[in-house]
């Protein structure tokens, strides 16, 4: 594949207007890497680009979507390869904005996702979990898969312990021994990322003032049309957004303002998410802004970046951290 520039940050950083910035200086289009504007119907809600911004630049997996389906990021790895693969046939630069971090990673570098799930084996380890502790199963983890079992942070992560040991019950092959297997059948994708930093209590502020703008564009309106077309369990699904809590209001069941200011707490906690998972890779080239920094500025400065690092990227060279 031809080098792909991929623009990360937390929401309210401002990824959407960078990435069109770019899109436009090189002749790209976008492709959306933020799980929550997959749905149609939820535009207000998940800060979806308008559809004056998608006049501008074509953008991909926005909108794409009824609310009742979903979209694995296993599914989402295949679909975005071939649409960039497309894209890149034509002439045009992929450009990849979001802040999805399971998504993007699944696009990048690949994302096995296993066997099918075995409930009865699900079931035997999970008791053994609640009569023996969770310690006895990591135990068992270390000795078959140690490589895999470095990566939990906790013996307390009793998902990923069940889920390991499942793998290899069924299979036979360690969690580890797969996903080295399926990174080597993936294409590899040379990429230069870049992320947007801003100071965290500023950021917080953008993030307030985005939701008092979405309630002023609707988002209340856009909430209770979900719940009369009989999509209230799937608005679960976006719980980190704050659609849950406003339809909590609509059923009668929290006042409004208390509804705002809870959807305003889970922005600023998904975007210290976010921040969190970005951070942890050392491919990002990051971009200080703030409020005397001009838009401009941080497109010149990746421009600049790309171009450097293009005739690398070409090569497959596109493991190397890239420092700022």
């Amino acid at each position: 594949m031809k080098p792909v520039l991929v623009v990360v940050g937390p929401t309210g950083s401002g990824k959407t207007r960078l990435g069109i910035a770019l899109a436009l200086a090189l002749d790209g289009e976008i492709v959306s890497a933020d799980s929550m504007q997959f749905y149609r119907g939820m535009e207000i809600g998940t800060a979806a680009p308008t559809l004056e911004e998608q006049a501008v630049v074509r953008h991909h997996f926005v909108s794409c979507l009824d609310p009742d389906q979903e979209m694995v990021a296993g599914e989402y790895q295949r679909l975005a390869r071939v649409c960039i693969a497309e894209m890149q046939a034509l002439g045009k630069t992929a450009v990849v904005v979001g802040g999805s971090g399971l998504y993007l990673r699944a696009l990048m570098d690949g994302l096995f996702d296993g066997p099918p799930r075995d409930e009865r084996i699900r079931i035997r380890l999970r008791q053994e979990a609640e009569e023996q502790g969770n310690a006895r199963l990591m135990e068992r983890l270390r000795a078959i898969d140690p490589e895999y079992a470095a990566t939990l942070t906790s013996e307390n992560d009793q998902v990923r312990l069940v889920r390991a040991l499942e793998v290899y019950e069924v299979t036979g092959s360690t969690l580890s021994a797969l996903h080295q297997r399926h990174r080597a059948s993936l294409e590899p994708m040379p990429v230069m990322q870049v992320g947007i930093r801003i100071d965290r209590e500023l950021l917080y502020q953008r993030i307030n003032r985005r939701v008092d703008m979405m309630m002023e564009a609707g988002w209340l309106a856009e909430t209770e049309r979900l719940l009369e077309a009989g999509h209230g369990p799937h608005l679960d699904r976006l719980k980190a957004l704050g659609f849950r809590e406003l339809a909590a209001h609509l059923r009668g069941e929290q006042d409004l303002a208390e509804a705002v200011a809870a959807a305003k707490q889970h922005h600023r906690r998904y975007a210290k998410r976010q921040l969190t998972w970005f951070r942890a890779d050392p491919r990002i080239h990051w971009l200080d802004w703030d409020p005397q920094t001009e838009a401009s500025v941080l497109v010149d400065r990746t421009l600049e970046r790309w171009q450097d690092d293009l005739a690398s990227l070409t090569d497959g060279d596109c493991s190397r951290p890239l420092q700022a």
